[in-house]
């Protein structure tokens, strides 16, 4: 049985200010504020000790609250439009009382993810012996390079292989934005998410989509209700 002071705790950032998509991060997604879905997977893990959402703002703040999630106020100069995730988790872990062994970073636009999942994470972190773990996703789409005026193939084109006979060696992988875990002490030393002994976790295709703009919204919708998480 893990010691509950050594369990993990998750980290939401959520600024109140939005370009794109104002007010996203608590704009009604199939039926309750976006960030629910990020409050809600975490709370869904007994390997996490507390949620934490890091905000600079009432309502986001009220809504969290509400949702589970323990508040921490974020200072004006590090809830502008350049500021860094890095810089809101290492603002965050100064002001939690007792430090965790790991941190789980949970992204409010990823708010699709494979039912109760965080908990298989997080012991494949453990077993691994990891520094820092990502989520990916597959995909099956061909990549090119642009080089002065020339297009540039990062794939055989002679002989483009079909979706269906994809052997494992040409499947490409992106970083899906969803689930991020290091260690405190990792991140102390690199100042970053991902360093050291990076490990990983693959979620299927459709869990790939992050929200940066309306089309995502519109889109992620449409997918999250295929999927009835």
């Amino acid at each position: 049985m893990i010691n509950k002071s050594k369990k993990a705790i998750a980290i939401i950032p959520a600024r109140g200010g939005s370009k794109g998509i104002p007010g996203k991060n608590i704009k009604i997604f199939n039926g309750k504020p976006l960030i629910n879905y990020s409050i809600e997977y975490a709370l869904e893990s007994d390997l996490i000790r507390d949620v934490f959402v890091t905000t600079d703002n009432e309502e986001i703040s009220e809504i969290s609250e509400k949702a589970g999630a323990k508040i921490i106020w974020r200072p004006d100069e590090i809830s502008g439009d350049t500021a860094t995730t890095e810089s809101a988790i290492e603002h965050a872990l100064t002001q939690i009382n007792s430090a965790p062994e790991l941190v789980v970073l949970l992204q409010a636009t990823s708010p699709i993810r494979p039912k109760n999942s965080l908990s298989k994470i997080i012991e494949h972190f453990r077993n691994k012996k990891l520094d820092s773990l990502l989520t990916i996703s597959p995909t099956h789409r061909f990549f090119w390079e642009i080089k002065n005026e020339f297009a540039i193939a990062n794939y055989d084109y002679i002989n483009r292989p079909r979706r269906q006979d994809m052997k494992e060696n040409d499947i490409k992988y992106i970083e899906n934005g969803s689930v991020y875990i290091f260690t405190n002490k990792n991140f102390n030393e690199v100042k970053n998410r991902l360093g050291g002994k990076i490990g990983y976790y693959i979620f299927p295709e459709e869990y790939s989509f992050e929200i940066d703009s309306i089309n995502d919204w519109i889109s992620l919708e449409q997918i999250s209700q295929q999927i009835k998480n």
